[in-house]
């Protein structure tokens, strides 16, 4: 049929003998008198096809409802030269249900994955509790004069001795030690350990 031609209502009206392939033209025009006719045609088949893939009942109505959703959003796919209406829309159904097996299938296995992920609560609450504890460190580090920083510093964390630590600042070895008694008191205070 070209463009200029006018449909015949009669000869495109979908009946109870209209066959499939007439009624999904239609239904390719927002027909949806045609629909009905294809719904009532196909959707027992649908469900048939879908029910042996998928095998849940309620699961199995749900593709058939989004295979005939297809269905009539697509019905401008359906090329009859390629093969029948039905053997488009049960090719549609089958490959819905099998998506939705895949589907499931790729939900449970995450699910097996992380349940099988056996991570140790107790590594995981010291491996927290130590980061907040490197913090309140840090923070409590903030608090001292950057004089007391520096000595604290360098000698927790450097590794050297009161006496390096006064060579490497260039001050005496009785400084470096009132340095860090004022430091070590504020950091005790600042963290709260009990004397």
């Amino acid at each position: 049929m070209t463009a200029f031609e006018r449909p015949d209502p009669e000869r495109d009206r979908p009946g109870a003998a209209a066959d499939l392939a007439a009624c999904l033209r239609l239904v390719a025009r927002g027909d949806a008198d045609a629909f009905d006719a294809v719904y009532d045609q196909v959707t027992a088949s649908v469900f048939g096809v879908v029910r042996r893939v998928v095998r849940d009942p309620a699961q199995s109505e749900e593709v058939t409802q989004d295979v005939l959703l297809e269905v009539w959003r697509n019905a401008a796919k359906f090329d009859p030269g390629r093969g029948s209406a039905t053997a488009w829309v049960m090719t549609l159904a089958h490959r819905r249900a099998v998506d939705r097996v895949r589907s499931v299938q790729k939900e449970s296995e995450r699910e097996r994955r992380t349940a099988a992920a056996d991570i140790p609560f107790d590594e995981v609450a010291e491996a927290v509790e130590s980061s907040l504890e490197r913090e309140r460190v840090r923070r409590c580090l903030g608090s001292l004069t950057e004089l007391q920083r520096e000595s604290v510093t360098l000698a927790y964390y450097g590794g050297y001795t009161y006496g390096q630590v006064a060579s490497l600042l260039g001050v005496p070895g009785g400084t470096i030690k009132t340095r860090m008694r004022d430091a070590l008191i504020r950091l005790r205070d600042c963290l709260g350990v009990a004397q």
